[in-house]
């Protein structure tokens, strides 16, 4: 059974690339304002573990809001970077780069840290994979760490921390801003783990 997994290029999901080893990675730009560096972490991280890595560039920015786009929040966002329907645009996406490529399994990144977003939850990947499985193709969806935080994902997968080093977790710039909610997780998260900050 081929697996895919949905590489952000975040510490998370190389986290998870690591750990899991899956036959290929999605990377999406869908407009976001650090995209670019995204693409290289996640670039970077699938090709050092030698996983082919497959790029999907849906320009959605004019649907955005919040940190992620570059636009003030709507005021049903829960926090800064909420982008309406985003992790089912992604995973939708995601599916359908590749399924071409046999994959049967589409892994995302989804950590229990994550439920303030209401597509971060259990529940939301329970329904979302039932959703993709109703349809053609026989694709599944699991979120491997959804009962982890990132401190505990990066002490399960045993990733080395020089893989860990290309990850890019800031929602604002393309260069880290070290004050936006993923500056500030990197950073929590880099503490749990005993690491001092750079």
């Amino acid at each position: 059974m081929r697996s895919a997994l949905l590489l952000s290029g975040g510490m998370d999901s190389i986290a998870i690339a690591f750990w899991k080893r899956p036959d290929l990675t999605v990377t999406v730009d869908y407009g976001q304002v650090p995209a670019r560096a995204e693409l290289r972490a996640a670039a970077s991280a699938a090709a050092d573990l030698g996983i082919p890595n497959l790029v999907v560039r849906a320009d959605l920015s004019a649907l955005g809001s919040g940190d992620l786009a570059g636009r003030r929040e709507l005021g049903i966002a829960p926090r800064p970077e909420w982008w309406p329907y985003r992790n089912q645009m992604l995973v939708t996406l995601a599916a359908m780069a590749s399924i071409p490529h046999g994959v049967t399994r589409l892994l995302v990144g989804s950590l229990a840290t994550d439920r303030h977003h209401a597509d971060g939850r259990p529940e939301f990947v329970e329904a979302l994979g039932a959703l993709l499985a109703l349809q053609e193709g026989g694709m599944t969806l699991e979120a491997p760490a959804i009962a982890m935080d990132a401190a505990q994902l990066v002490r399960e997968s045993r990733v080395p921390p020089e893989l860990l080093a290309w990850a890019h977790s800031c929602h604002v710039a393309n260069e880290a801003c070290g004050e936006c909610g993923g500056c500030r997780k990197h950073y929590r998260t880099m503490a749990a783990l005993g690491v001092a900050p750079y």
